[in-house]
């Protein structure tokens, strides 16, 4: 298991590379250009700014999260090739520096859904929390402002240039089926993954979060029955999964453990992270430690070290302690007792192996 941490760069982040680099085990940063719109190519001038941001610190450029699919492409537009073209320039430009894995997802209009981006947990933490009902009620445009209040830094997948057209977009999905999402991700997966192949890429598609159609919007990478799915659609080792623990584990349904061991060798990156599901359906994130939440994350690490993983994982969102001021879900100190958490497991885990074969 490679560890690394997700870092959204120099001035969009109050975590700082050397902060970064004294958390033990982390050999490398996760990554994205910002700043550039979802379906342009990412300009060369500054992927090599961030290499050299990274390489004065000793981290590695191996995973990308994410490249950001333009909507055309989900909703099969003729526009769509244009931005396939960006894509596979992208995929050529970011594997000079490195890359060896781009984290994407399909989900249609909105990323990650949370209705409360700092809900107070018992302990005074705060944390991302998701009202079941709420969504149910909420006008899409209430949840844009409540997120667009959060104006100091970047929001993955909640892109103001992109949420204005909000109305357009609705209109655009109002009769795009679940089927018909899962005919034109094979038409991106088949133009795009002879271009990741021929890079020693790997696409790693991330789950819906959370897994469940929301506003009437189709989703589909919400299950085991589903990725399997996905697998089959271009059979090749370039065509993969982000397993992502917290957003599958919102949906008590879903076996993470038996997924790890399924899916283990296109599995590139790993996403370890905990919730506490509730029983009407709202859902918190929590610390990484197995009995603060409902996700089996010993379980889950455990399966990951059984089929040998050697791909990467990181801690993904933290809560928010100590009056840390942060993005929400990506405070330092969370992350990193995570981190070490799961180092705990896996160490654990070595030693009793090196005992057994003694």
């Amino acid at each position: 298991m490679k560890m690394v941490f997700r870092w959204y760069g120099e001035g969009n982040d109050t975590v700082t590379l050397q902060q970064i680099k004294q958390i033990p085990g982390v050999e490398g940063i996760v990554w994205a250009l910002h700043d550039v719109p979802a379906g342009e190519e990412w300009p060369m001038d500054k992927i090599l700014d961030y290499k050299s941001k990274a390489d004065a610190h000793g981290f590695h450029l191996e995973v990308v999260e994410s490249v950001n699919i333009h909507e055309d492409i989900k909703l099969g537009l003729p526009s769509r090739d244009k931005y396939i073209e960006n894509y596979k320039k992208t995929i050529e430009k970011v594997a000079k520096v490195g890359a060896k894995v781009i984290c994407y997802n399909f989900m249609p209009v909105f990323d990650w859904i949370r209705t409360d981006l700092f809900h107070r947990l018992e302990d005074g933490s705060t944390a991302l929390f998701y009202e079941k009902a709420k969504v149910d009620d909420m006008d899409p445009m209430e949840l844009v402002r409540k997120i667009s209040d959060n104006p100091d830094f970047t929001m993955p997948g909640w892109e103001p240039e992109r949420l204005k057209h909000l109305s357009s977009l609705f209109e655009a999905y109002k009769n795009v089926t679940e089927e018909d999402l899962w005919s034109n991700l094979q038409y991106f997966l088949e133009q795009v993954i002879p271009v990741a192949e021929a890079n020693d890429i790997k696409l790693a598609i991330h789950p819906d979060d959370p897994p469940w159609p929301i506003f009437g919007l189709p989703r589909i990478m919400t299950s085991q029955e589903n990725l399997r799915r996905l697998l089959k659609l271009v059979d090749s080792p370039s065509n993969g999964i982000t397993l992502c623990s917290g957003s599958l584990g919102a949906n008590p349904r879903n076996d993470i453990v038996g997924m790890v061991r399924e899916f283990a060798d296109r599995i590139p990156f790993a996403h370890i992270r905990n919730v506490r599901v509730y029983e009407n359906g709202d859902f918190i994130e929590t610390s990484h430690r197995a009995a603060d939440g409902t996700v089996d994350i010993c379980g889950i690490v455990q399966a990951y070290h059984e089929s040998g993983f050697q791909g990467y994982a990181r801690p993904d969102h933290g809560r928010h302690i100590w009056d840390e001021q942060c993005r929400a879900g990506y405070g330092l100190y969370d992350r990193a007792l995570g981190i070490m958490y799961l180092w705990g497991i896996w160490d654990s885990l070595e030693r009793n192996k090196q005992e057994v074969g003694a």
